[in-house]
């Protein structure tokens, strides 16, 4: 079995790039609660390999995820390839001193969490980072290959998600540290759970609604704002001919609702740059009200991918040229 390169910057994926945020403000959030207790203290390096089951999966990895990448290593105990690589993942845990965590879920004990990552076969080694699930690869991987894929790893971690790592301190006890900070519930929280329902229902005009509805009461918050974009593309793009857009923006370069639309089903099928740059060009080409219509377009759709992406800092100063 040949291993499988996880990509970090392909198809975009609107829910696990709400799910990303929404764990990225809780991990802030349980940051600042653990530095006002005084800090969470250093961890064993005898705690950066754990094992996890069905019962511990959510504390143990989507939890602790918010704070640190968790590595999975799904193995069993006949597969021969496990055993040359989990020795090797379990060292490069402790040579990473914190910067992730590895987990080792034994896949013929937890059959239902191999069904939901869908794997075919061992060794499978997946990553979670602030709740959204990575493939890394599949099959014994060299340890040259598995650094490379463990730096990218980390370098995304720290860059789009300010997960830094945990204080490894070999004078620590095992499992001395604290679980990771509990969030106290938001006041909005119930209303955030509602959308978060009728996106996953297909009801994209009840979910812009709940979030306009924490909006109205706080304005800033950045989960509503996020969400809030996201539905709406969602429900802008459902009912669309995919065929019949592209079609009437390839034939009509200059209309800027054909090119909005064609941009839209850019963005849901994971093509960032194209998206933008569709944009882009088409606020250089207009003017007046057609500009001004495409140029919010292109703001409304940096703020579903996220601020903090690279790709959306590069079409910013894209556009401010084609601005002035």
């Amino acid at each position: 079995m040949q291993p499988r390169n996880m990509s970090m910057s392909g198809v975009v994926d609107l829910a696990a790039v709400k799910a990303a945020q929404e764990a990225k403000a809780k991990a802030e959030q349980a940051r600042a609660e653990a530095a006002r207790q005084g800090g969470r203290g250093a961890v064993s390096p005898a705690d950066l390999v754990i094992d996890v089951d069905e019962a511990g999966f959510e504390a143990e990895v989507l939890q602790r995820s918010t704070e640190v990448p968790v590595v999975i290593d799904f193995w069993a105990e006949w597969c021969q390839p496990c055993k040359q690589l989990s020795p090797v993942l379990e060292r490069l845990a402790v040579d990473y001193n914190g910067k992730f965590v590895l987990a080792k879920i034994d896949v013929d004990a937890n059959q239902m969490l191999m069904q939901q990552f869908g794997i075919q076969g061992i060794p499978a080694v997946f990553a979670v980072v602030a709740g959204q699930a990575l493939p890394l690869f599949q099959g014994a991987a060299p340890e040259q290959q598995i650094r490379a894929t463990l730096d990218q790893l980390v370098q995304v971690a720290e860059q789009r998600f300010g997960l830094t790592g945990l204080v490894v301190d070999p004078d620590a006890e095992p499992g001395a540290a604290e679980s990771v900070p509990q969030v106290p519930a938001g006041p909005h929280d119930h209303l955030l759970a509602a959308a978060v329902q009728a996106l996953d229902a297909g009801d994209f005009g009840g979910a812009v609604q709940a979030y306009k509805n924490v909006l109205s009461d706080d304005p800033g918050n950045i989960e509503a704002k996020l969400g809030l974009a996201q539905a709406e593309l969602l429900q802008r793009v459902q009912g669309m001919d995919p065929q019949e857009v592209r079609r009437a923006a390839a034939e009509k370069p200059a209309d800027v609702q054909a090119q909005i639309a064609a941009a839209d089903l850019d963005l849901v099928g994971g093509h960032v740059e194209d998206a933008f740059g569709r944009l882009v060009e088409t606020v250089r080409r207009s003017a007046g009200d057609d500009r001004e219509t495409a140029r919010l377009r292109l703001i409304e759709l940096f703020e579903v991918v996220g601020s903090d992406d690279p790709r959306v800092a590069a079409a910013r100063r894209a556009l401010a040229r084609a601005l002035f």
